[in-house]
């Protein structure tokens, strides 16, 4: 097996601190040689989460000390292999989840994280689905166990991980009510889910009209407050997973503590014998102390969703493409909240 032993020149887009989305940093350098089990990616599409939008604000836990390259997922070509590394991978298309490091034109990763990318589907359209994809997947599949003819609520209908939930439950024969801005609501009834306006005082009320008897799950990025709303939704036997804690992104003061309270809450309704259930979903759940079985997790699921996407069941919400180089306002964009779907980051033209 012949490694890489040739420089590769990458352009990064480094977070050098607490700064706006006009703050970022553009670096040029060598990386150095993959290492044994590593390979170089030539990046063709990555983009904005929610996790970035916290790193810019210092909140995202257990994000690194700044600077950094940041960047939560990544689809690209196999251009260069370590060390022990099958050769038979360079000039593939992979998807690989990153945490950081994504927002390059190269970049360095594990062989052992790749997920192969169907021939047939696009590469922006895979990035949709990298974290998205896997995160719907799994709370829908893993975590709440919802079924066919099931009624769920989905808050933020019009985001990245909201539209792959809405699609996948639909494909499932899944009712889904969805909570999203007006401006929306026409996108959210193609996904084919049932629109609810999240800025209606009476948002919980309009849901409970829809669904008196009470729904299945509830997936609830938002958090604070308004988790209690979403319990109430909730019937017996169902479940509330809550994945974020959005509506405190900008208060100031320790990023973990609303996550802390939102994880007590949870814990206590648990206890209750109520035949509810209720939990947070991790992604990185396992990743320190079974990375194996992680790494086996992700790929069967995000496999999955990605076939879905080849057979058209599922059509990635793509907001933008917007070139590495103007990263700064494609974070910018996605934190407006004004986008139905994910934005994209892609190589320079």
């Amino acid at each position: 097996m012949n490694a890489t032993t040739a420089t590769t020149r990458a352009t990064e887009i480094v977070l050098p601190g607490v700064v706006e989305p006009d703050g970022l940093h553009v670096q040029v350098r060598d990386l150095p040689a993959p290492a044994e089990g590593q390979v170089v990616l030539r990046m063709e599409a990555t983009g904005v989460s929610f996790a970035e939008q916290q790193m810019r604000l210092g909140k995202y836990y257990d994000q690194p000390a700044f600077p950094f390259v940041p960047g939560y997922d990544v689809v690209g070509t196999v251009v260069g292999i370590g060390p022990g590394v099958d050769r038979d991978l360079r000039g593939h298309r992979f998807a690989v989840v990153t945490k950081i490091g994504g927002w390059a034109s190269h970049l360095i990763v594990e062989a052992a994280d790749l997920v192969p990318v169907p021939d047939g589907v696009d590469s922006a359209a895979a990035e949709t689905v990298a974290v998205n994809g896997v995160t719907a997947w799994q709370m829908m599949y893993r975590t709440a166990k919802v079924e066919r003819g099931d009624t769920i609520v989905v808050l933020g209908a019009n985001g990245g991980v909201g539209s792959t939930l809405v699609q996948l439950a639909r494909h499932a024969g899944i009712k889904v009510i969805g909570t999203a801005s007006e401006r929306h609501h026409d996108a959210v009834r193609e996904l084919g889910a049932i629109p609810v306006d999240y800025r209606d005082p009476n948002m919980y009320d309009r849901i409970r009209e829809l669904a008196p008897e009470g729904v299945d799950a509830v997936f609830d990025h938002v958090g604070g407050p308004g988790v209690h709303e979403s319990w109430k939704l909730v019937r017996r036997g169902g479940a509330l997973v809550n994945y974020g804690s959005a509506a405190t992104k900008d208060e100031q003061g320790n990023a973990m503590l609303p996550v802390l309270k939102n994880f007590g809450q949870l814990a206590l309704w648990n206890l209750l014998p109520n035949g509810k259930r209720a939990g947070f979903y991790n992604f990185w759940a396992g990743k320190r102390f079974r990375t194996a079985a992680f790494r086996a997790r992700l790929a069967e699921d995000l496999t999955q969703v990605l076939r879905l996407v080849e057979a058209g069941a599922l059509k990635p919400q793509i907001a933008a493409r917007i070139p590495l180089s103007e990263a700064g306002a494609a974070l910018a964009l996605a934190e407006s909240r004004t986008v139905l779907g994910k934005v994209v980051i892609v190589p320079e033209p």
